[in-house]
């Protein structure tokens, strides 16, 4: 059976270490604050937002919360953004996605300051990414990068194949395992044989947004699999991208759905967030 690579228990730990270093801030004079806008009440979002300000309070950071009506235009949220780009007390600016659909939301986006942008969607961080300089990361990739090394699964010299090209998971996905000298192939909808390209990958890493879609014929003896998906099923239970009782007995070591990649995405906005105080 797989090694299991328990998602909650390492957030918990990188959270540990970042109320420490909050700590040692506050010492100084350093104090951090986090904005989290939500438009609209969309019933997953609220949850996202909730679990966010709960991690803000824990490693002891203010979180200020904007929640604004369906209605708002996208005039007065750009407004609000641009305020709290020039407040000094605000160190990282979060507008929850997705937005209501009369707003762009790569506009959005491009007006958060990127020296606050925690996310790391900002296109000036994604650039950053690309050519190897400083920025804020987008935090599920991160927290697949930190999953893999705190579970000692080397990356160096290992092929790694990422299904999906999305700018938040896929695609910065690939530029960090890039950098920790892997060697990566990207797969998306239109791949020629997906299933022979998955099988050739010593770390599979997938995101692709289709409920247990990645079965046993996909996957390679020995695999390390992180399944960045979830879904909710009919039963209520949450499931991910990934059959995880058909992969489980192949691969090395696995992600879980719940209690995997998800709570380390809120671990590493932590970790942005604490970054953006020391900056």
């Amino acid at each position: 059976m797989a090694q299991l690579i328990d998602g909650k228990k390492i957030s918990q730990e990188i959270k540990d270490e970042l109320k420490e270093k909050v700590a040692e801030l506050k010492e100084q004079g350093i104090e951090g604050a986090l904005a989290v806008i939500q438009v609209g009440n969309d019933p997953a979002s609220s949850v996202y937002v909730r679990n966010k300000k709960r991690a803000c309070e824990y490693i002891g950071i203010r979180s200020e919360s904007y929640e604004l009506p369906e209605e708002t235009t996208e005039d007065e949220l750009l407004t609000l953004i641009e305020t709290l780009n020039e407040d000094p007390k605000i160190n990282g600016i979060l507008c929850q996605l997705p937005v209501p659909v009369h707003m762009d939301e790569n506009k959005i986006i491009r007006t958060i300051a990127p020296e606050k942008d925690v996310d790391g969607f900002h296109t000036q961080n994604v650039g950053a990414l690309v050519v190897g300089q400083t920025g804020f990361v987008s935090c599920t990739p991160a927290g697949v990068i930190q999953l893999l090394k705190r579970s000692g699964i080397e990356i160096a010299g290992k092929h790694c194949v990422v299904v999906g090209r999305s700018n938040i998971v896929g695609k910065p996905m690939a530029l960090l395992m890039l950098q920790e000298n892997a060697t990566v192939t990207i797969c998306h909808s239109r791949t020629a044989d997906l299933q022979s390209m998955c099988r050739q990958a010593d770390i599979l890493i997938v995101a692709v947004g289709k409920p247990k879609m990645i079965t046993a014929e996909y996957v390679k003896e020995g695999a390390t699999v992180i399944d960045v998906g979830i879904h909710r099923q009919e039963n209520g239970k949450l499931c991910g991208d990934v059959d995880f009782e058909q992969v489980a007995p192949i691969a090395g070591a696995i992600t879980p759905v719940p209690g995997g990649v998800g709570p380390m995405t809120i671990a590493m906005l932590m970790n942005n967030c604490v970054e953006a105080m020391t900056r």
